[in-house]
Parts: C-alpha cells; sequence; structure tokens
C-alpha cells in the first residue's frame, strides 16, 4: 500500500530495484579470467585446490577474509527492515 502521491507498488518496486542493485554489485565484483598463483595481497602461494574452485581467484584465503570482513563493515545497505528506509 503506498501512501501520498505515489502509485500503488511504487514501495515494493523501489525495494525490487535495491535489490537488483546489489545483485549486479555482487556479480561485478566476483573474479573472472585466469586464477594467480600467488596472492596479489601477501605474494603467498594460492593452494591449487582454491583456485580450480574460483575461477579468477585473486588472493589468498586469509586475505579474502580480511576484504570480505572490511566490506561487510561499510555495507551501504540499510538494514533497519523499514520498507521505508529502503527507498531511495
Amino acid at each position: 500500500m503506498a501512501g501520498g502521491w505515489s502509485r500503488d507498488g511504487a514501495v515494493q518496486d523501489q525495494i525490487d530495484a535495491t535489490v537488483e542493485d546489489a545483485l549486479k554489485r555482487a556479480r561485478s565484483e566476483q573474479p573472472s579470467g585466469d586464477s594467480l598463483e600467488y596472492c596479489d595481497e601477501c605474494g603467498e602461494n594460492i593452494p591449487e585446490a582454491r583456485r580450480m574452485a574460483v575461477p579468477g581467484v585473486r588472493f589468498c584465503v586469509q586475505c579474502q577474509s580480511a576484504k570480505d570482513k572490511t566490506r561487510r563493515e561499510i555495507s551501504p545497505f540499510n538494514r533497519r527492515g523499514s520498507k521505508d528506509s529502503q527507498l531511495r
């Protein structure tokens, strides 16, 4: 239910757009191409099993974990749970 000057379904459209944007961002950050043999960050050897499991991998497990933790801390998404808080 929309209120004011917005049409019915406008809030859901905004939520859907936010989810689509998040999916696009996540897909764009996925590695692609050939996997590296050595980590870009620390220079440690990346195990062959990881290189085979994640095509285009550029970081060892430890460095990737650190990057993922940093990314979660600066997440641009509002997690308050209110539909109104998700409007752009």
